[in-house]
């Protein structure tokens, strides 16, 4: 895939495009991908996580970029000619989900109470994990002594109990000013060493939601996510800034935007990297005029599946963590407990693939680090897929004796079944699971093209799609970076909520231009003037009807909204940044592509010398049909019987069912 800078259409543009390279790194994990992009050039590298220190994979990985840029390693030269570093992770996902994280207190009051917390969208099992007992509530309508000594006696309690950071989440309409109360008096009363040692977190500067507690929620999974992505990130802004980066660290966000570290709640970063995967997913269904475009990438430990639908990712106004609704907006990504470092195992005379996975640390037992666990990467590299020398580049050796052996003792031993066998079965159970997910996921018709990306996403991608109903497959030249590619798709942005203080023309005026000058000192934060913005408002409703969002134009309220509506106004302020733009097309006539030999491959059971040929020798529009094996230099796919591929000249390759 080529990609070349937006050709800026105005002065906002030209200015937000600084000459320099972009880099965008998402870290997964199992591996942290770099995808560096120079005008047309674009150079990418993946680098092992380092789980117990994510900065250490970080500038690993920047000076591998460097060394394949330059020839040697120039970390601060690379640094010195970059205008944006682009960053997402999942590390902050991945602790929720294993609830590696802060112990946290709860003070509720104003109608709210713990209760109705836990029970919000049956999250009980969440709330007892992240909450438990550490929960006291208020009363907000006491006079300011006893109120004081109240609120007081219920950080104590919370303290001794274990909490480490607490949230105060009030209810009803008057939650604000209650909340704003409770803090006044507690920095009355604690001195401020105290209150940074266990920090008070209130929900309502966070958001706006009149429903109470989806917002406690809210609050409660961005105190439990802040501390680690705070120390990691500030930790690796400080160290690029000691190898002299040109501008600060821009983290991508749930939402599709990206700001500085010091600008970013630490719930905008759960499911980012996802989110990068559908922004290049939306970038390439334009680009090829796909109506719908839906997206499997498939990592080590997941497999992340989303949709375009008519140029529009698929969003939830409410999105969903771990199931719980939100107060925030979150694109609607599942992710499958199914990737190339799962753990596939015998239970009770089945195959079970994942959700558990060995990651990097310590890996699929063919990788020679310690694991002793079968996975998918084991079977495809028994079957003659993978090939040693080349894997990963050629950087990383991979041992077939070890995958043999220790499929030998999950799978082939408890089934009955030689090594061979059990490497089909597993590869059967591996493609049923996420064949299944991706038609629970969407309704797949004559107009569904499947996007294929991710370091094990081209794997058996045609088994996949015939098991899903697919007969058009397109995998992104940068198919084993692509989430990372997609981040270079967001530009600086800030969104705020504010509720109407009346339901008219002059409430709406009153909230914008209150919300305005909360996006003139935000984007002021980012050193970037309001003027120089664009400025995009749209209207919440919250009525007998439900929930819905309304576009405005002008200053005027829609018309047809009832009195009592609850009407909460949204403005995001952005600013265009360098981006990267797509190429090439696809003709459909094509030349043969060259073989660069032959590959000995068990396919359905039965092995086969197969055609094998290196995706970076291929030229445009060359293509050829399946059994065949397609390599590159971070991942291999499997051409099936029936299926034909061709190149168009950005290196994008389209395949077809015949």
């Amino acid at each position: 895939m080529n990609a070349v800078l937006k050709d800026p259409s105005d002065a906002r543009a030209a200015a937000a495009a600084p000459a320099g390279k972009l880099i965008n790194i998402d870290n997964g994990g199992t591996l942290t991908d770099i995808c560096v992009i120079d005008g047309g050039k674009v150079w990418r590298t993946k680098t092992l996580t380092t789980p117990y220190d994510l900065s250490k994979c970080l500038f690993e990985g920047l000076k591998k970029a460097s060394r394949v840029i330059y020839g040697e390693e120039d970390l601060q030269k690379l640094l010195l000619s970059t205008a944006h570093i682009r960053y997402s992770t999942t590390q902050g996902t991945n602790a929720l989900v294993e609830r590696k994280g802060p112990r946290l207190g709860l003070i509720t009051g104003n109608g709210l109470d713990a209760g109705a917390v836990r029970a919000h969208d049956g999250a009980s099992a969440l709330f007892d994990a992240l909450v438990g007992e550490r929960v006291a509530t208020l009363d907000a309508g006491a006079d300011e002594e006893v109120l004081a000594r109240a609120a007081v006696a219920a950080v104590n309690q919370l303290a001794s109990s274990g909490a480490n950071r607490i949230v105060i989440a009030f209810g009803g309409a008057g939650r604000g000013d209650a909340e704003r109360r409770v803090r006044s008096l507690l920095l009355r009363k604690f001195p401020p060493h105290l209150l940074g040692a266990i920090p008070l977190l209130y929900s309502h500067e966070l958001v706006e939601d009149e429903h109470d507690a989806r917002r406690a929620w809210s609050a409660l999974f961005n105190a439990f996510l802040h501390p680690a992505m705070e120390r990691f990130l500030y930790s690796a802004e400080h160290k690029l800034r000691e190898n002299r980066a040109r501008h600060p660290l821009l983290i991508f966000r749930n939402d599709g935007h990206s700001a500085r570290v010091a600008k970013t709640t630490a719930i905008k970063t759960y499911s980012s990297g996802p989110r990068g995967g559908m922004e290049g997913a939306r970038a390439l269904a334009a680009h090829y005029g796909l109506r719908q475009l839906l997206s499997m990438d498939v990592g080590g430990t997941t497999t992340d599946i989303g949709i375009v639908e008519d140029g529009r990712v698929r969003a939830d106004t409410r999105g969903k963590v771990e199931g719980v609704s939100t107060s925030m907006p979150l694109c609607d990504v599942v992710s499958v407990g199914v990737g190339g470092s799962s753990i596939i195992r015998v239970e009770n005379g089945e195959i079970r693939v994942g959700p558990q996975s060995v990651g990097s640390a310590p890996g699929p037992a063919c990788f020679g680090l310690g694991g002793t666990e079968a996975t998918i990467t084991d079977a495809f590299l028994v079957q003659g897929l993978l090939d040693p020398a080349s894997f990963f580049g050629g950087e990383l050796k991979i041992d077939v004796e070890r995958a043999r052996a220790v499929i030998q003792d999950k799978v082939a031993a408890p089934l009955g079944v030689s090594v061979e066998a059990a490497a089909q079965r597993m590869e059967a159970a591996w493609v049923a699971k996420v064949a299944d997910s991706l038609r629970a996921y969407a309704t797949i018709g004559p107009d569904t093209t499947l996007a294929a990306f991710g370091g094990g996403g081209p794997f058996v991608v045609c088994k996949v799609a015939d098991a899903a109903g697919i007969r058009r497959i397109l995998i992104p030249g940068l198919a084993a970076v692509f989430s990372a590619f997609g981040l270079g798709f967001s530009d600086i942005a800030h969104q705020y909520d504010a509720p109407l203080p009346s339901n008219d023309a002059a409430g709406l005026r009153a909230a914008t231009e209150a919300l305005l000058q909360k996006a003139r000192r935000g984007m002021y934060g980012e050193g970037i003037e309001l003027d120089d913005c664009d400025i995009t408002t749209t209207l919440q409703v919250s009525d007998a009807q439900g929930e819905r969002s309304l576009a405005l134009d002008g200053d005027a309220l829609p018309a047809g909204l009832a009195p009592d509506a609850r009407l909460t106004l949204s403005l995001l302020a952005a600013r265009t940044i360098a981006q990267p733009q797509l190429a090439g097309q696809f003709s459909g006539h094509t030349q043969p592509a060259q073989a660069a030999g032959t590959r000995r491959v068990l396919i359905d059971g039965a092995p086969q010398a197969v055609p094998l040929y290196r995706a970076e020798e291929q030229a445009a529009q060359s293509g050829a049909a399946g059994p065949a094996v397609l390599e590159e230099a971070f991942y291999t796919c499997r051409i099936d019987a029936g299926w034909r591929f061709e190149f168009n000249d950005s290196g994008d390759i389209l395949l077809t069912k015949a």
